[in-house]
């Protein structure tokens, strides 16, 4: 059989080339047409953790500015961004959080200049706080509250032993929430060198790959030898256990991964979300003298400086001049 292009012009229509099938209609096509560049820049934000931190900030900005339509964004001044910036410092949001909103903010604008929606960037200009300080503000557990968060969930159920093999991985890899979320039963059986890695995708669609803790790999075993998924190699390693919960298949949510630590960490008096087991497992590593450039690789930190905030090694107490005096 002959191959036809799409683009063959019919013998009864000389110069006429005939179109390619159109997977959509005409009316869905003129809509993806007249989509605003405004919702065409929040569609194309590939992280869904960036579209949730970037909608809030948008969303608090319009009802700041009483933003109707969201084409109303190409009429805002910088007098508009100024009097929101001053607002947020009145409510004493963070100086990054404010930062962080400002770049949101600017984000999107820089986005209606090239698609020429605008003629500039309203934020452009604008100053910004200052950051606090140069570590972060994510608290850390000491080593004896984290050996307690893993023996927190007990023994014997399901969920005791799904919730050991979540803590462990969570604080011997430092991975984000969203990350360990996304971790199959194949994820944690990648073989490197000889050595048993977790394939771990992080932000940007980014794949790096970090040698699997002992302590970790054996929660993780005795986790999915009760739970029967292990020969599931594409599934979701970290699955819900409660009964009438629905599709034990799919994977747990960031959210579901925040409250289970919430709530260990509440029970045993030093509540903490989530991310400060990565501050904590990262702070360890450092502590221990890990070179702070494979700690970024670790972490999937694309700045080094980011990796800077979890280095606390200048401020422990023990290190203190005070510590030096003798009289």
């Amino acid at each position: 059989m002959s191959e036809t292009s799409i683009l063959s012009v019919p013998p009864e229509q000389p110069g006429l080339a005939v179109a390619p099938r159109s997977l959509i209609d005409q009316e869905a096509f003129r809509r993806l047409a007249e989509v605003p560049p405004e919702v065409e820049w929040f569609a194309n934000l590939s992280s869904a953790a960036t579209r949730r931190a970037y909608e809030t900030a948008l969303q608090d900005f319009r009802r700041f500015v009483g933003l109707r339509e969201v084409s109303d964004f190409r009429r805002v001044t910088r007098a508009h961004v100024i009097a929101w910036r001053d607002d947020l410092v009145a409510r004493t949001l963070s100086g990054s959080t404010v930062r962080h909103r400002l770049a949101a903010l600017s984000s999107l604008f820089e986005y209606l200049c090239e698609k020429n929606a605008v003629t500039h960037n309203p934020v452009k200009g604008v100053r910004r706080p200052a950051v606090e300080s140069q570590e972060g503000r994510t608290p850390a557990l000491g080593d004896q509250q984290a050996r307690e968060l893993l023996d927190a969930p007990g023994e014997g159920s399901l969920k005791a032993l799904r919730d050991k093999a979540l803590l462990a991985t969570l604080l011997y890899h430092g991975l984000r929430r969203e990350e360990v979320c996304r971790l199959t039963v194949k994820d944690t059986r990648q073989q490197r060198r000889g050595v048993v890695h977790l394939r771990v995708l992080g932000k940007g669609g980014k794949t790096r790959f970090v040698p699997l803790h002992p302590a970790a790999r054996a929660q993780i075993a005795a986790y999915l030898e009760r739970a029967g998924h292990g020969s599931d190699v594409q599934g979701a390693l970290f699955r819900a256990v409660k009964v009438g919960s629905g599709d034990r298949s799919r994977g747990m949510t960031p959210d579901a991964v925040y409250k289970i630590v919430r709530t260990y960490t509440a029970a045993l008096g030093f509540e903490v979300g989530a991310h400060a087991l990565r501050a904590t497992a990262a702070t360890n590593a450092l502590d221990h003298q890990a070179d702070i450039a494979k700690v970024q690789e670790w972490l999937g930190h694309a700045s080094i400086a980011t990796t800077r905030l979890y280095d606390r090694r200048h401020t422990r107490p023990e290190d203190s001049p005070t510590f030096k005096v003798s009289y």
